[in-house]
């Protein structure tokens, strides 16, 4: 992966070509379209980041379509892992936080699960080597998804009225300090929630990503034949390969956080007591 290097020097700059270390930037999360059209006034332009979203989405409807297409009551195969899966959605995440009451919320969460996982996993795949969950407006969106679900949800199991009443006043508090309890609650509740839920997901993929270009990039830059040169690139290098499968378990744990925490919310806004 030479990312920053080809962006800042080229193939050609190395420790002692004269050109500064190219330390990956910004502009390895920046893409030009690749593919753009317009309907109407409406300009639309297809990116890398766009393209592997919807390779996702087909990897996903593909795989579990293919999986269950004929299920039989002994699972093989990609039925068998296609149930592990749901299996681990089910019993790990929405009954431990929700209940048996959100077995309905499963096809949801599963869904988020499994799109955030590959999103993130794109990262560390040749060839794509960018996690789509490093673009803040991803993990927005999905964050915004999960929001556009638990409140109006609040509303309707708790009342409009109950709703905000349970958010803003929480039992066991002395009543002196909902002056200052109040507004806070509020806040967190509405505003920095689905903040952080977005963020969260976002500063891990971008730190992961920048610091294992950092490495690939520092391994290319320092490959020279002197005693400092081939050290230095050898460390770099199997630093690379330990943060990749560093980079590997993140990327799970985030797509495992990301869905326990909408779980979470959705648990807080069917059962008040959460």
């Amino acid at each position: 992966m030479t990312y920053g290097v080809l962006a800042s020097g080229g193939p050609n700059c190395h420790l002692f070509s004269g050109c500064g270390f190219p330390a990956p930037g910004a502009e390895i999360f920046q893409f030009d379209a690749i593919l753009s059209f317009s309907i109407g006034s409406l300009q639309f332009n297809i990116s890398k980041v766009t393209f592997l979203l919807f390779l996702a989405v087909v990897l996903i409807l593909g795989f579990f379509g293919y999986a269950f297409r004929k299920p039989k009551l002994v699972p093989r195969g990609a039925q068998s892992v296609g149930e592990m899966g749901y299996l681990f959605i089910r019993d790990g995440i929405v009954r431990e936080t929700i209940g048996k009451g959100g077995d309905k919320f499963i096809p949801f969460l599963f869904t988020f699960f499994f799109m955030v996982w590959i999103l993130n996993f794109w990262g560390i795949v040749p060839g794509a080597q960018i996690p789509v969950t490093s673009i803040f407006a991803i993990p927005v969106a999905f964050a915004v998804i999960v929001y556009l679900l638990w409140v109006p949800l609040g509303m309707i199991k708790q009342g409009p009225i109950g709703f905000f009443k349970n958010i803003m006043f929480p039992p066991g508090v002395p009543k002196a300090m909902y002056v200052l309890l109040t507004p806070i609650e509020l806040i967190s509740n509405l505003l920095v929630r689905p903040f952080t839920h977005a963020v969260r997901l976002f500063a891990n993929m971008f730190a992961g990503h920048l610091l294992l270009a950092t490495f690939s990039v520092a391994a290319f830059y320092l490959l020279s034949f002197s005693v400092i040169g081939l050290l230095g690139s050898a460390a770099s290098f199997g630093l690379s390969i330990l943060l990749t499968g560093f980079e590997a378990f993140i990327q799970g744990l985030q797509a495992y956080i990301f869905t326990l925490l909408a779980a979470v919310y959705i648990g807080s806004a069917l059962h008040a007591e959460h």
